[in-house]
């Protein structure tokens, strides 16, 4: 299968990426479309703004930083359907609204909400600002998560990272949108897990973590065996997972403990914790005369030393018990099944303390004073059935169904209330209410849900034993036994979920509700001699309890209201995960499975809901405050009803009618590429005023720049050589050859070779002899390119692009020039030396300068002589020799040359003093200067990006002709560009940045906006006019006059050429104006 790249303009298709567009919407539609983007790796599908997740139970290639900068500000139908782009949206809309923001995700067990999560935060990680604190929040914020998830996640058949703990992080933001603090908020830990596990499953990850990845000293230190040596983990018979290394996530473990601040003697003390656990595991008891006594006293030195207590005294609290009445209080021995029940009990409170602690420890490192912004990130344990389901799978699916409560109340019953209360047109849509069963588990009264009804049971009984659960089961019958989403079966009852039946077993109910921690326990754990430890347990047992104590399931319930208010505070966004197998092998499709989750999320009426409704809506108020800045009438101020004025706003962008409706208090927009299409206009406007502000720092940027290259290029020469005229003041450009559009030169340079220098120069042989050469200037070397005809093969005849010589930088041994007005300079070389002419050699040699000093650590040696010695190549038999330059005093500026055997006589007029010296009068004049796009890299040097000839001319013309120039122009092209297409003129700029920036694909409105908005393209070139009988020309580069007898054109222009001179001043007419312009910036036509 072809393979394609992650980005808009080069995606495969596969089925549709927003299910609204389906053409039928049903079931085995949702399920066929889910099938085939997921068969053809795509993992992710809108429906509207809800993301649907698949599975794919491997890495996916598409979450690296190249993803996040495509993501980053794009429309949601920009890009392929992504967890950045719902990532981004969150980011951005707590930005620009200044509301906080959440995003829920839901599904069972094992559909990969947890790494949904890891991405969210990534990505928000990435995308924020900061400096080094904020980094440091950055840090704790992703450190935590592989904290958390060794402390709370572990293997179960269903999953092999599953959350066994509910986890609500808020990540907080200045008003810049830094993330400057947080707050973990965690439900509910599988605290049962640590005594006993299922088959095929495992403890918390911490465990098997560190008895693989504790060094030699930990391990003697706490005692560390083989996992198959501790109770507490050998009776499920499975230690292993496939594709996890326990070592090196124990390092991970401990760094995130670490970053996260916690010192290094409670990082130990943590550790002594989890292996005391291990330890009191191993403590069994057997039977003596109907009571309980340690089987092997033994076995309780190493966990009382790890946790600070007597061993003694440990045994006398695992195997009785201190009643206490009113005025009296008698010690109980307990037989074998209740101090099991006490071990288990320490065991549980043990970890769960140190659970606590460890969120705690998290947001103490990031806690902030105040709030302003936040984003909310729900992870919490997915739906579940197991062969045997306990009080903790009717706790995580309470949980759930209160996550799909929310979803059902916003998406479906809470926006059709909206469209009715606002008077938009609107025919309802059905939808199961999942209400219904939250009230059957949770209501209080009238009838009393289950959780009441267990509360009440836990108060009046003991709660230990199958009398207490017989007796809940009846008295659940009796009050909701004739529920319809209620049956009893013979170990309990089921309850009808959103997601399908569960049958729940009885046996323990009363006995984990209760959840109590007996009094000598934590007077045991209070005499520790760790103060980590006592700290664990703060409790004041001589203050009497009055009143009932708080159930588990009392708390839960509490916490999953607490939960949603803290959610409906919120602007939500959904992620709904689904599980495509149980095998956890990619590319394996259950129809089955992946049908019922499609049903029972409510996906069809999801999009049922979304297809009629409306993407967006805003008081009108928020809307104005938002996009007033579009027009005139409504920027600052809008004078009428804010009703009339959204509407302004709605028409000044040409927004169809079907896609807006007017509500009581606010507008409706429909499609997200509708309000897309407001925010790109506000961009625009923002961007233009951005661009004016820019603009005139850049000009201010650019002169100086172009002054103190001057005046560093000027002292190289000064009081050494004579001056010409008009380059003492020229701009530099760097890149006279257009590199950028010239592939046949930039053949000879590596991909990412920066150009320091490019002209056309005029080498010398040993006759005297002129040769084009192309010189190109680069970090690595000076390139001298020329052409050739190739002699033989399928190309034979065609002349062709040859590099004739490459010097490196260390094998330059200096430069020579005289004390005239010309331009001749030559390469002093280790095997021989290069004669070569160019305009532009100040320029070129101060370039040169800097860039031999970077390379080598020295200074390279500059000579100035009116006769200068070069030594030639040495060719065939004949000896190399050397040549002779002499330099004398003739008329006129432009030089004459007269070789005569091995001597060269130049002969030039006078120029300006040695001592002459740039001024800045030049460049404060020069428009040209100002233009210059110095947010391109600084090394181009004002590269033209405009090849100095066009591509269809003969190839042996592909050099500009040599010009030998008594004055040379004082403004040269300006660079053009960086990295793209050659720069519109100024007046056009803007349109064309806009036009890049409306790039996204045909949709919506966006698309027709697109058609009507083609009169803000830059205007076509002009017709070419009827040519007059004189001779043309066409600029190649821009120019701006500097004095009053000099005409301006801009890159294109055609106008007359009235007279050539051979100085290089050449006389032209264009607009009606004649006057001189440099001949060097255009082609004869």
């Amino acid at each position: 299968m072809a393979k394609y790249h992650w980005q808009s303009q080069n995606v495969k298709q596969s089925g549709v990426d927003d299910m609204v567009l389906l053409s039928k919407i049903t079931e085995d539609a949702i399920v066929e479309n889910l099938k085939k983007r997921y068969m053809d790796d795509y993992i992710f599908t809108y429906i509207g703004s809800v993301l649907i997740s698949v599975n794919p139970f491997k890495q996916m290639p598409y979450f690296t930083d190249r993803e996040i900068e495509l993501y980053q500000g794009a429309a949601q139908y920009e890009n392929p359907p992504h967890i950045y782009a719902l990532s981004d949206n969150m980011y951005r809309n707590m930005m620009i609204d200044a509301e906080n923001q959440c995003v829920i995700i839901s599904g069972e067990s094992g559909a990969g909400k947890t790494v949904a999560a890891k991405y969210i935060m990534g990505y928000i990680s990435k995308v924020s600002g900061g400096g080094s604190k904020v980094q440091h929040v950055k840090d704790i914020i992703l450190q935590s998560n592989p904290l958390l998830e060794a402390f709370g996640n572990a293997k179960t058949v269903r999953n092999n990272n599953s959350s066994r703990f509910g986890k609500y992080f808020e990540i907080q933001f200045s008003r810049g949108g830094e993330p400057d603090g947080g707050k973990i908020s965690n439900f509910l830990l599988e605290k049962s897990r640590v005594v006993s596990q299922n088959e095929n499953e495992r403890n918390f990850h911490i465990y098997y973590q560190m008895i693989e990845g504790a060094n030699a000293q930990q391990k003697e230190g706490l005692g560390l065996m083989t996992p198959d040596y501790y109770y507490y983990l050998n009776q499920s018979g499975t230690y292993k997972v496939d594709g996890t290394n326990d070592s090196k996530d124990f390092q991970e473990t401990m760094e995130a403990m670490q970053v996260i601040g916690i010192p290094g003697d409670d990082q130990t003390q943590v550790l002594q914790i989890v292996a005391g656990i291990l330890h009191l595991g191993n403590i069994s008891f057997i039977e003596a005369g109907n009571y309980g006594q340690v089987e092997s006293t033994d076995l309780l030195a190493f966990p009382a030393y790890l946790l600070g207590v007597d061993p003694n005294r440990l045994q006398d609290k695992l195997t009785s018990r201190k009643w206490s009445g009113k005025n009296e209080s008698i010690n109980v021995t307990l037989n074998t099944e209740q101090a099991t029940y006490t071990r288990d009990a320490l065991a549980k409170a043990l970890y769960a303390r140190l659970f606590d602690y460890l969120v705690e420890a998290i947001n103490k490192a990031i806690q902030k004073p105040y709030e302003e912004f936040s984003i909310g990130v729900l992870d919490i344990y997915g739906f579940e059935i197991f062969q045997k389901n306990g009080f903790e799978q009717f706790c995580i699916n309470f949980v759930n169904e209160k996550l799909q409560q929310i979803f059902i109340e916003l998406t479906l019953k809470a926006e059709q209330e909206e469209y009715v209360q606002e008077g938009i047109k609107w025919t309802p849509i059905e939808y199961f209410n999942n209400k219904i069963v939250c009230d059957l588990i949770e209501n209080k009264l009238n009838p009393p849900g289950v959780m009441s009804v267990l509360d009440d049971v836990c108060a009046t009984l003991h709660a230990k034993g199958e009398g207490a659960d017989g007796t809940l089961l009846q008295k659940l019958q009796a009050a909701v036994g004739t529920h319809e989403h209620f049956n009893n079966w013979n170990s309990g009852f089921v309850i009808h979920h959103y997601a399908g039946k569960v049958s729940y077993d009885i046996n323990g109910f009363c006995e984990r509700n209760r959840d109590v921690l007996f009094p000598d326990l934590i007077e045991l754990m209070q005499s520790s001699e760790y103060n980590f430890i006592r700290s664990l347990f703060p409790e004041n047992l001589n203050n009497e309890k009055k009143g009932r104590p708080t159930t588990a399931s009392s708390k839960i319930k509490k916490q999953a209201n607490d939960l949603v208010n803290t959610l409906m505070k919120c602007t939500p966004h959904y992620i709904r995960c689904l599980k495509p197998n149980e095998t956890k092998r990619p590319k394996d499709w259950e129809e089955s499975r992946a049908r019922h989750q499609v049903e029972y999320l409510g996906l069809r009426e999801n999009i049922r809901v979304r297809r009629a409704g409306y993407a967006y809506r805003r008081v009108f108020n928020k809307f104005m405050m938002r996009y007033a800045i579009l027009t005139a009438e409504t920027w600052p101020c809008w004078r009428g009803p804010e009703q009339q004025g959204v509407l302004h706003l709605l028409r000044s962008v040409n927004m169809d009618n079907d896609q807006y409706q007017m509500g009581r208090t606010k507008v409706f927009v429909k499609n997200p590429e509708s309000l897309f299409l407001l925010e790109e206009m506000r961009e625009r406007k923002f961007d233009t005023f951005a661009r004016i502000i820019q603009k005139s720092w850049r000009r201010y940027i650019a002169r100086k720049k172009y002054e103190q290259m001057r005046e560093e290029a000027s002292d190289i020469l000064y009081n050494s050589k004579e001056r010409r005229k008009n380059s003492i003041n020229r701009n530099f450009v760097g890149d006279y050859l257009g590199l950028e559009q010239r592939p046949e030169l930039r053949q000879f340079l590596t991909k990412r070779e920066r150009i320091d220098f490019a002209d056309s120069v005029n080498k010398y042989d040993r006759r005297f002899k002129s040769i084009k050469r192309d010189l190109i200037m680069t970090p690595k070397g000076i390139y001298l390119i020329g052409r050739e005809k190739v002699k033989k093969g399928p190309e034979k005849g065609q002349i062709k692009e040859v590099l004739k010589r490459k010097l490196e930088f260390g094998s330059i041994s200096g430069v020579s020039l005289s004390t005239r007005q010309d331009d001749f300079f030559i390469l002093h070389e280790v095997q021989y030396d290069s004669l070569l002419e160019s305009n532009f050699k100040t320029e070129f040699l101060s370039l040169l300068l800097k860039r031999y000093e970077d390379v080598t650590k020295r200074k390279l040696t500059i000579s100035f002589a009116d006769r200068l010695e070069f030594r030639v190549k040495k060719e065939g038999w004949g000896g190399g020799g050397s040549r002779v330059v002499v330099f004398q005093r003739g008329q006129g500026d432009l030089a004459q040359l007269k070789p005569g055997g091995k001597t060269l006589t130049i002969t030039v007029g006078d120029g300006l003093p040695k001592s002459s010296k740039p001024t800045k009068k030049s460049a404060q004049q020069s428009r040209g200067g100002g233009r210059i796009n110095v947010a391109s890299r600084a090394h181009q040097n004002g590269a033209a990006k405009v090849s100095r000839v066009p591509h269809n001319q003969p190839s042996d013309n592909t050099y500009s002709s040599p010009h030998k120039q008594g004055r040379l122009p004082s403004t040269a092209p300006p660079k053009i560009g960086s990295q793209r297409a050659p720069r519109v003129p100024a007046h056009n700029q803007h349109n064309q940045g806009n036009m890049d920036f409306l790039n996204v694909p045909d949709q919506g409105m966006s698309g027709k906006q697109r058609k009507r908005s083609i009169s803000q393209r830059p205007p076509p070139a002009p017709k070419p006019q009827p040519r007059p009988q004189g001779p043309r020309c066409r600029a190649i580069y821009q120019y701006v006059g500097q004095d009053t007898d000099e005409i301006s054109f801009e890159v294109s222009e055609v106008f007359d050429l009235v007279k050539e001179d051979p100085s290089g001043w050449w006389t032209g007419r264009i607009r009606g104006r004649e006057g001189l312009f440099p001949g060097n910036y255009v082609e004869k036509i």
